[in-house]
């Protein structure tokens, strides 16, 4: 095959890839209700806006500890852009945040590697299985987080090549002052093992003490303190840090104990290995001898491998961890992976994980005959031209797997790709139907709006959860705040029945409630 063919191939793959993205990330986005996660990003984001204080975060109008804004600003952005607070909106964002995030490795894995590979590596991230076929399709702050994070790893990296310390410091500290103010205190661990471990493997310590990083970190200082300034003249016995630090923490062996903390060190990684596939497959290149030694002849792709297992020892020694937290070292390790298959052609490992690729293909492609025997799958409007679509694309790019054994890579991302699209026609509409959320959303909906022209209040010890909060708050259009003091006739309040049953009320309406004992709570008013 010629070079001008190969480019031609290329350019057409690459323009198949960024075409299927949009598909894939966007249909049927705002289909599911909220998960609680999703619910505490947006409700906070509402009540700042409905409020019209914008510093100091809250829930139900009492003050929330847990996340610093920046997020919940980001949100109301976009809320006062389109005019519409709902699940698109709210998820808009971490689409955009993983188009940025996807660009940015290409940007810098291009200052290092040939186009196709620095495309592969972005396209990787976004086809790993964690983040397409979940984390993708949730307004939370983890993508938006690691995009932040992993520009600060990068920035590290090519500025200390170049030499350029104080770039190095000024840009990687406010890099790491936009990600604390997304998610609080792991941000300056993450700032300070990657400066620690990099300065030391390449026997720079002393610069560690320059006037340089001084001022770097004085403009984190600023940053950060300005705005905790700021927020304690709102707020000035407020528990902020104590917040911050109990989330930091509440997931580590200081509050899961140590007999929690051992196992984890033995499941973590296979965890990890199931939430990334098929990228994570890769790592059987590590069974080969030279592996190591190859690693180390290229030096961004030592520290992409020096980085992730420096910061990567923060989450396999803390017992309770989401794979969406540990994002921001996908690329690192992702990109190590494709480094030593494209060095390992046709060695064992390259071969069993090809013929695990081959596999997964088969599995899907048998997959997408589903609709023609699921009555449920069925009902979905043009399903047949829907499921001939996705066929047709998924055998045509399973023969291109097959004839372009050097183009595999990229060729199962666009497979990938059109899987995803497949999900989001049949599989979300029909989760859907049966999700508890779509009766968390409809129930909570109904009370906000037919409650709309009385005070609504929380009473006491009930205990709410975010989904219900955010579709009453949204529907009713103000803050519900929770009332500690006797119940004057007039106002209506929602209570649990469950821990309150001495209450003398009347019951006028109910919601549905995802994870509560007591299935319903009352809508009630005091007789």
């Amino acid at each position: 095959m010629t070079n001008n063919l190969k480019d031609i191939h290329n350019r057409w793959l690459y323009i198949a890839a960024i075409i299927l993205i949009f598909p894939a990330l966007y249909i049927n986005l705002g289909l599911m209700a909220f998960i609680d996660d999703e619910a505490i990003r947006a409700l906070v984001a509402l009540e700042m806006k409905l409020s019209g204080n914008y510093i100091v975060p809250s829930i139900h109008g009492a003050f929330y500890y847990s996340k610093p804004p920046l997020f919940n600003w980001i949100l109301i952005a976009f809320y006062n852009l389109t005019g519409i607070i709902n699940e698109w909106t709210t998820r808009i964002p971490s689409t955009i945040a993983l188009l940025g995030y996807a660009f940015t490795i290409y940007y810098f894995f291009r200052k290092h590697f040939d186009n196709y590979t620095s495309i592969v590596n972005a396209f990787a991230l976004i086809t790993c299985g964690r983040i397409l076929f979940w984390d993708s399709m949730l307004g939370l702050i983890d993508i938006t987080y690691s995009w932040v994070t992993f520009t600060a790893f990068m920035v590290v990296f090519h500025q200390f090549k170049n030499g350029n310390y104080l770039k190095l410091f000024l840009y990687s500290y406010l890099l790491t002052a936009a990600a604390f103010m997304l998610k609080g205190f792991p941000s300056i661990l993450f700032q300070g093992l990657t400066l620690l471990a990099w300065f030391l493997y390449n026997k720079q310590f002393k610069k560690l003490f320059s006037w340089q990083h001084i001022l770097g970190g004085l403009i984190f200082v600023i940053i950060i303190g300005g705005y905790y300034a700021l927020y304690f003249s709102y707020n000035p016995n407020g528990n902020l840090f104590g917040g911050l630090a109990q989330q930091s923490t509440t997931r580590t062996f200081i509050d899961q104990g140590w007999w929690d903390t051992f196992a984890h060190l033995f499941t973590f990684p296979f965890e990890m290995v199931y939430h990334f596939l098929p990228w994570s497959l890769l790592i059987l290149h590590f069974a080969r001898k030279n592996a190591f030694k190859q690693i180390r002849e290229n030096k961004f792709i030592t520290f992409c491998l020096l980085i992730f297992l420096v910061n990567i020892l923060v989450y396999w020694t803390s017992p309770q961890v989401y794979p969406r937290y540990v994002l921001m070292h996908g690329p690192l390790l992702f990109g190590t992976f494709i480094y030593l298959h494209q060095k390992g052609y046709l060695t064992k490992p390259f071969k069993i994980i090809e013929g695990a690729f081959f596999v997964l293909m088969g599995i899907f492609i048998v997959g997408s005959f589903l609709p023609f025997f699921i009555p449920a799958l069925q009902k979905q409007p043009y399903y047949i031209l829907k499921t001939l679509v996705v066929m047709a694309g998924l055998f045509t790019t399973a023969w291109f797997f097959y004839k372009w054994p050097t183009k595999r890579i990229l060729l199962l991302s666009i497979f990938l790709l059109i899987v995803r699209v497949g999900f989001n026609w049949f599989v979300l509409p029909e989760r859907n139907i049966n999700d508890s959320g779509a009766i968390v959303r409809k129930t909570s909906v109904q009370v906000g709006e037919t409650h709309n022209d009385y005070p609504l209040f929380i009473y006491k010890n009930t205990r709410m959860e975010p989904a219900n909060s955010f579709y009453l708050t949204v529907s009713k259009g103000e803050i519900i705040p929770y009332l500690r003091e006797a119940l004057p006739k007039e106002n209506h309040f929602i209570l649990d029945p469950s821990r309150n049953d001495s209450l003398d009320y009347k019951k006028i309406d109910q919601i549905y409630m995802r994870h509560s004992k007591q299935r319903y709570f009352d809508v009630g008013r005091i007789k």
